[in-house]
């Protein structure tokens, strides 16, 4: 019996060591969770309704963008641009979408663009894009963000 508490008791002074570890804080695991988060890429890209049933990530994309760009396109071929600026065959426009699922369409103009009543062409887009289908907002480790990109829509001239 005396030898088992001896054993015992010299594993446990031995095995004090395991216990010695220091616990990192709670700023130190932030640092270290922030450094391991690639901050210019989203974990999941923004999702329209019909591109929902798509598994694969690149695939799922290419959908929502073609999807956004069509859906764009044909609210605008319906309208009155073409017929006031005919030398417009594309239209670049900056979309973004916020966390709470909101859209923002802001029409890109070339620099020299002097030509164009730019806040004719805005309301245009503004009115004829109020009503768009609701998007899903690109999302961060579960967490939605906000996303900004360029959609060039081509203008069909009838």
């Amino acid at each position: 019996m005396r030898k088992a508490a001896v054993v015992l008791s010299l594993l446990l002074f031995g095995s004090c060591q395991y216990f010695d570890k220091r616990v990192p804080d709670e700023e130190e695991l932030l640092q270290q969770r922030r450094a391991q988060i690639d901050m210019q890429t989203v974990s999941s890209y923004p999702s329209i309704g019909e591109c929902d049933s798509v598994i694969d990530s690149e695939q799922r994309k290419e959908c929502f963008f073609s999807s956004m760009a069509r859906l764009v396109q044909e609210r605008l071929d319906r309208d009155t641009l073409s017929l006031l600026y005919p030398e417009i065959d594309t239209i670049e426009i900056k979309v973004t979408i916020y966390p709470d699922a909101s859209l923002t369409f802001e029409p890109q103009f070339p620099n020299d663009s002097v030509a164009y009543n730019k806040s004719k062409i805005d309301s245009l887009l503004r009115s004829r894009l109020a009503d768009f289908p609701t998007v899903e907002p690109a999302q961060k480790e579960g967490i939605p963000v906000k996303s900004q990109f360029i959609l060039p829509v081509i203008i069909n001239v009838e």
